[in-house]
Formats: C-alpha cells, sequence, structure tokens
C-alpha cells in the first residue's frame, strides 16, 4: 500500500536515520585517515572505489572549498555583472579573507586589492557604465562615482587599511561590496540566456525579489530579540530571490506567496532543516530540478551535480539560512511543486572542505537575510502567518493562463 502519512513527501535525506548521518561522518573520519596515512608512508588505494568520499577528492577539497559561505556572498557573486565589476569584486572579497588572519594582519597585501580595484574601475568606467541600460544610466553613474570617492566607498577603505583599523576595514570593505553590488545589479536587468522552450510556459522570476515571512509560534509563546528589546509573538524573516540562478524554482515560489498560498502553513523541524507542510492542493508548478552550476551561464534542468567530479553551484546549500525546494514525491528529477525548507547548515555535520553531503541535489533559490536569528527558535507546529512579496513584483513573468 502507497504510504500516506505526511512524512512520506519530505524528502529523503531530512528523514533519515541517524544512522546514514553517522555513517557519512565515518567515512568522511576515514577518509582523512587515509589522506594522512598516504602522506606519512604513502600506499597504493586500490580497493576504495566505493566509497563516497575518495581520498584523492578528499585533498582536492580540504580544507576550505572555495564556497561562499554567507548568502550575501552567495547573492553577489549569482549577479551576472560586467567582466570589469566581477574583477573589482574579486580583489576586495579576498580582503575578508585576509582579515581573518590573527595578529600581524598583511595590510600590505589589502592595500594592493584596493589600488588594483581602483584601477580596474577607473580604466574601466566607459566598459562598466556601457554595460547599463540607458534608463538606468544616469543611477548608474551617481553609485559609480560613489564606489570610486564617495562615504564608504574604495577611498575610504584604503585610508583605513593604511591607518592599520581592522574594524573600520571590515565596515569599508563591506560598504564597498555593497555598491559594487547595486551597480551589478543594474547591469543585470534581466535574465542573461534563454530558457528552455518547453518550459517558456512557467512563471519566471527575471532577476531578484524579496519575500517577508511572518512566522507565528504555534504554542502561544514569543521569539526572544537577538539583543534586548520585548519578546514578540510574531517575527519577520526575509528571503531574497535569486531568478538570475533559478528562475523557474523563484518564479514558481513568488506566484505561490503573490496568491497567498503560503499563509497558515504549518511548519516542522527536521534534522538540519525547517520545512514547509506539503500543500498538495496549492496549485504550484512541478517545476524541474534547477540547478546553476558555477562557471555555467544557464541552470541545468533534472540534474544533479557531483560534487567529487568538482562540480559545485552558483548558489550553494551549504549556507546557514539556504532556502531551497524539497524533491517532488513522484520523482527525483522535479522540486515540490509547494514544499520548500531553510537549510540549518552546520559545518560539524559537512563533509571535508564544509560541503554538505546533500550539495548540488537540491533546487537552492534563495538565502535568509533578514532575521537569521529567528530560524533556531523556529520549532514544530509554528506557522507562516503570511507571506508577501515586498519587492521584485515587476520582475515576475506569469504564463498566460489561457
Amino acid at each position: 500500500m502507497q504510504d500516506q502519512s505526511p512524512w512520506s513527501k519530505i524528502p529523503t535525506w531530512l528523514d533519515l536515520p541517524a544512522f546514514i548521518n553517522g555513517k557519512a561522518k565515518f567515512e568522511s573520519l576515514i577518509a582523512v585517515i587515509l589522506i594522512m596515512a598516504q602522506i606519512t608512508s604513502p600506499l597504493p588505494l586500490g580497493g576504495w572505489e566505493s566509497w563516497s568520499i575518495l581520498p584523492a577528492n578528499a585533498v582536492l577539497y580540504s580544507p576550505e572549498t572555495k564556497l561562499p559561505r554567507t548568502g550575501e556572498l552567495a547573492l553577489r557573486r549569482a549577479i551576472p555583472a560586467n567582466t570589469n565589476m566581477k574583477a573589482i569584486q574579486a580583489s576586495l572579497e579576498d580582503i575578508s579573507y585576509l582579515l581573518r588572519i590573527p595578529q600581524r594582519k598583511p595590510y600590505g597585501t589589502m592595500e594592493g586589492n584596493v589600488k588594483k580595484a581602483l584601477k580596474i574601475a577607473v580604466d574601466g568606467k566607459d566598459s562598466i557604465l556601457a554595460s547599463i541600460p540607458a534608463d538606468l544610466r544616469e543611477k548608474g553613474s551617481t553609485i559609480y562615482a560613489s564606489l570610486i570617492d564617495g562615504k564608504g566607498g574604495l577611498q575610504d577603505l584604503l585610508k583605513y587599511i593604511k591607518d592599520q583599523d581592522p574594524d573600520k576595514v571590515s565596515v569599508g570593505l563591506a560598504s564597498s561590496l555593497d555598491t559594487v553590488a547595486e551597480l551589478e545589479l543594474l547591469q543585470a536587468p534581466g535574465l542573461s540566456f534563454l530558457l528552455p522552450e518547453q518550459y517558456l510556459n512557467y512563471p519566471r522570476l527575471t532577476g531578484r525579489a524579496i519575500v517577508e515571512l511572518a512566522i507565528e509560534k504555534g504554542d502561544g509563546s514569543s521569539f526572544t530579540p537577538e539583543s534586548g528589546g520585548e519578546p514578540r509573538k510574531t517575527a519577520t524573516i526575509q528571503v531574497v530571490l535569486d531568478g538570475y540562478s533559478a528562475p523557474l524554482t523563484t518564479g514558481n515560489f513568488a506566484k505561490l506567496v503573490t496568491d497567498g498560498a503560503y499563509d497558515g502553513t504549518k511548519l516542522s523541524c527536521i534534522n538540519q532543516a525547517i520545512i514547509s507542510e506539503s500543500g498538495t492542493d496549492k496549485n504550484g508548478y512541478s517545476v524541474p530540478l534547477e540547478i546553476m552550476p558555477s562557471g555555467q551561464f544557464e541552470p541545468l534542468y533534472k540534474t544533479t551535480l557531483s560534487v567529487q567530479d568538482g562540480e559545485l553551484p552558483v548558489l550553494p546549500l551549504s549556507v546557514y539560512g539556504a532556502v531551497a525546494m524539497a524533491h517532488s514525491e513522484a520523482s527525483e528529477e522535479y522540486s515540490s511543486p509547494f514544499q520548500f525548507f531553510f537549510y540549518l547548515y552546520d559545518k560539524r555535520n559537512a563533509g571535508l572542505g564544509g560541503i554538505s553531503f546533500d550539495e548540488g541535489q537540491f533546487s537552492v533559490f534563495g538565502y535568509t537575510t533578514a532575521g537569521r536569528e529567528i530560524l533556531p527558535q523556529i520549532k514544530s507546529g509554528d506557522v507562516i502567518r503570511s507571506a508577501k512579496l515586498v519587492e521584485g513584483q515587476d520582475r515576475l513573468v506569469l504564463p498566460n493562463e489561457s
């Protein structure tokens, strides 16, 4: 008989027994031991091909794979912008890694990075502004000037580095990167690729959108503020949807939000995820699994990525607060029409390089950018009181219902 329990629609990785997680950790441990053994006393490793994490690949992805570790960073890297802007962004992001070095920080290297970014920005001004649509170019020119010499721009960042003030460098860096993202978003007013013809009748999001979810405690208790303030009966979570990398998945989700389909939806906490109820009667689309691989210009459909073969997604699951669709109960080649989850990434339960064991297996379509402190307070039985599309309505393209 077919299992009709509510748990039958939950993706398999969310309700596997602890045994499976233990096995994955054990395999990772074995891989580490083998690597160390190879380093100290090289031996042939024949006969280990059946392990899920091969020693050679474990070395490749250890210690820290270059995956974005925050939603903000992942979203910034996902913008399909001018190559000069991407070079500026990469040069500045390197400073983030340099700031993590304890005690004596390499301020000279940081200064070189900012000067490199400034040179690219000045030399490539015409190319940068030409990549912005004509009707947005005046706004782009203002933001460009702010990046070069405005408050919180590159000149200020250079001064903070010369003063060797790590706190001010951190704040100035964040400000400069925010300005970079503003410019990049102006350069990307729509999708940079054509959707496959068979998916043109699906809802799609041609850029970014923001959804606000009001969460209410199911047992009548309150949410505790992160620092001071009064306990709240309802807490707000903000999610940025990335249509650049997952236009069909975000389009379906945004349409459901505008239809009010998630209002009153119950949440459940399972392992490292907060998952919505299945909502089989909510009339969503059975969207094909949609994943944009790093270095590619368009998403793959109905295809998972092989992390062990070096395939990594533009929107990684291995980020706390990542938002993804569950699998369809009929086939893992499709996402659920309605059911989504917040992923509570924990590096203690991840593989080598800090990669989730389920990386590249789900359609990640956005990240929690405000209210992350609320996520660990959510319990099974809590309710999405309301979900609203507060930005990006103009980028939501709906099919002709006829």
